[in-house]
């Protein structure tokens, strides 16, 4: 097999894997372990608000998950494109969130997807931008404190 086909093939797994890694963590793991994930100097977007850097993404990731009695992000869907030493990745996100007792309901449902922007550092690849675009929303937007 022709090399250059074998390593945008093991490219491409890794940023999947990288963006499944992701979910992980932030549902189950220190979310310090992020830093894995992410550049230094990453920029996040969510809706209008952006982030810069590790440390506010970080930050804002335990801020608004970190009191939740639960949550499960399932990502789908993959296109990953990749141009030398950087790559895009697309794809689909639903992410439920449960904070038992919450007046109002228990549950938040978020549907979208994630347009992220990869750079290959000596760790490994990394997201150096990650945009979250809402297609839709169901349920108590208390639960996440919106």
């Amino acid at each position: 097999m022709d090399q250059s086909l074998v390593k945008q093939i093991t490219d491409r797994q890794e940023i999947v894997d990288l963006t499944i890694g992701y979910t992980w963590i932030i549902d189950h793991s220190p979310r310090e372990q992020l830093r894995e994930i992410f550049t230094d100097d990453a920029v996040f977007i969510i809706d209008v608000r952006r982030l810069n850097g590790i440390d506010e993404i970080i930050n804002k990731v335990d801020g608004t998950l970190g009191r939740l009695s639960s949550s499960q992000h399932l990502i789908s869907n993959h296109q990953v494109q990749i141009n030398g030493n950087n790559a895009t990745c697309s794809c689909y996100l639903q992410a439920q969130h449960t904070l038992h007792g919450t007046e109002g309901g228990d549950n938040y449902i978020l549907a979208g997807h994630y347009l992220d922007e990869l750079v290959r550092t000596d760790t490994g690849w990394r997201i150096s931008q990650r945009e979250l675009v809402t297609t839709w929303i169901e349920g108590n937007q208390k639960v996440v404190g919106r």
